[in-house]
């Protein structure tokens, strides 16, 4: 991923430096398991513990050679054991009954998982502020929309507490996706312990914090991997969700909302007035690449027989790429709603400006309560609305003026079908569903 995206902790997290460090840890570990059961020498898992080193210009230059990166790292590693006067008696246990995968996917997972550390912390963090500003306005009044057009009144807090029930499942999701991804496997070139036993792999991964694939072949299947891709585009498309709207409603014929947008920003380079949706848009914008990167990692789960590596070069891509987006846009998303500007009156003011015609239902359900067939309230409702959107008249008052409804409905009765608070009467209840308080 590009700098312009990639926040520095989880830019750590995928670089060559740090995936060697995991492959180091994951070597590490089976050293020990395997001398405290007596396969290789103490001495020699205490030095591979403790003196072993890589340098990744090393393993770039022997990789340039070999084109194999394990057995490059190993080399390099090798290397270095043997500089220290250790001659070759400890380097030559390194990697003992290992393949390849039982290294990277194994280290892949210690990699995924601190990934997920931080991405959880930007769930929660968005999580925040999202309460926050739902319960900021809660009893805010705004249009609804349904196909674009004006349906009936809703609350700002509602569209605001519509995405934290839904940023709430996505932590589910997530978390579930996550724990999926908590394995190693160490099980050899096709997945049958031929040199090693399952109980080094059900130590050797406890000693690094994951649990042992039940069963794989030289690879952990791919499903995980596809599940945990998906569900961050899932994320994404939350967020490009939420982006969406307010783009929507600071357009200028709408202006209910607004980016923040500082005193020194420039929207146009030809346009001085311009305030545009550039955080909103990066947010849609870069959603489409983690939808991208999930079908890709769906492409991962077919391999041949017990493995290939079609799927290695993408996840070379999709891994690092698509935790550092989400941390990013979870980061710019939280930004971008805690410093929204809104403003109320805008939206009491395009709530208001059909004439009353968002009541249309609510004048449905009266006049078939005070007695008269739905299907005749149906059609003549609907004359008056469509008259008054055609006409530009106000719907109000036209209905005010019809003696089949004035004959129902009194003033006062009237009066109330207008009324927005009524329809906004269980925003309360909604909360309390949502928030448990």
């Amino acid at each position: 991923m590009i700098d312009r995206y990639t926040r520095p902790a989880m830019g750590r997290i995928w670089t060559e430096e740090n995936k060697y460090r995991c492959w180091l840890q994951v070597e590490s570990a089976a050293s020990t398991v395997l001398a405290e059961d007596g396969v290789i020498p103490v001495a020699a898992a205490e030095d591979i513990a403790t003196k072993a080193s890589f340098s990744v210009a090393r393993i770039q230059e022997i990789e340039a050679e070999v084109k194999h990166d394990v057995i490059a790292f190993t080399t390099a590693v090798a290397e270095s054991l043997k500089s220290q006067g250790l001659d070759g008696q400890s380097s030559r246990w390194l990697h003992y009954g290992l393949t390849s995968n039982d290294i990277v996917d194994t280290a892949q997972a210690l990699q995924v998982k601190e990934a997920s550390a931080l991405l959880r912390a930007g769930l929660v963090s968005f999580l925040a502020v999202l309460k926050k500003r739902a319960i900021e306005f809660k009893h805010t009044p705004t249009i609804g929309r349904t196909h674009g057009i004006h349906a009936e009144p809703t609350t700002f807090g509602l569209k605001l507490l519509n995405w934290y029930a839904e940023m709430e499942r996505n932590i589910a999701r997530f978390d579930a996706a996550a724990e999926d991804m908590r394995v190693g496997k160490l099980s050899g070139a096709v997945g049958t312990f031929g040199h090693l036993k399952p109980e080094h792999e059900e130590r050797i991964c406890a000693r690094l914090g994951l649990k042992p694939a039940p069963v794989a072949t030289q690879v952990i299947q791919r499903d995980r991997h596809a599940a945990y891709i998906s569900t961050l585009a899932i994320v994404g498309s939350t967020l490009d969700k939420i982006a969406v709207e307010v783009r929507h409603l600071q357009r200028t014929e709408v202006r209910e909302a607004q980016e923040y947008f500082s005193e020194k920003q420039k929207g146009s380079s030809a346009m001085p007035h311009k305030k545009n949706p550039i955080t909103s848009e990066q947010i849609s914008g870069l959603a489409r690449v983690l939808r991208g990167n999930a079908q890709a990692a769906f492409e991962n789960i077919a391999l041949w027989h017990e493995r290939d590596i079609s799927h290695s070069s993408v996840e070379r891509v999709i891994f690092p790429d698509s935790t550092i987006l989400v941390d990013y846009l979870l980061a710019k998303t939280a930004d971008l709603i805690d410093r929204l500007l809104v403003y109320p009156e805008r939206m009491k003011k395009n709530l208001e400006s059909t004439g009353g015609l968002i009541f249309s239902g609510q004048l449905l359900l009266d006049l078939a309560e005070a007695g008269m067939m739905r299907e005749d309230a149906y059609r003549l409702v609907q004359a008056h609305a469509m008259r008054s959107w055609k006409e530009d008249l106000v719907f109000r008052d036209e209905v005010a003026k019809d003696a089949a409804i004035t004959g129902l409905l009194n003033a006062e009765k009237l009066e109330r079908t207008f009324d927005y608070t009524r329809q906004l009467g269980n925003v309360d209840a909604i909360f309390r569903r949502v928030l448990g308080e």
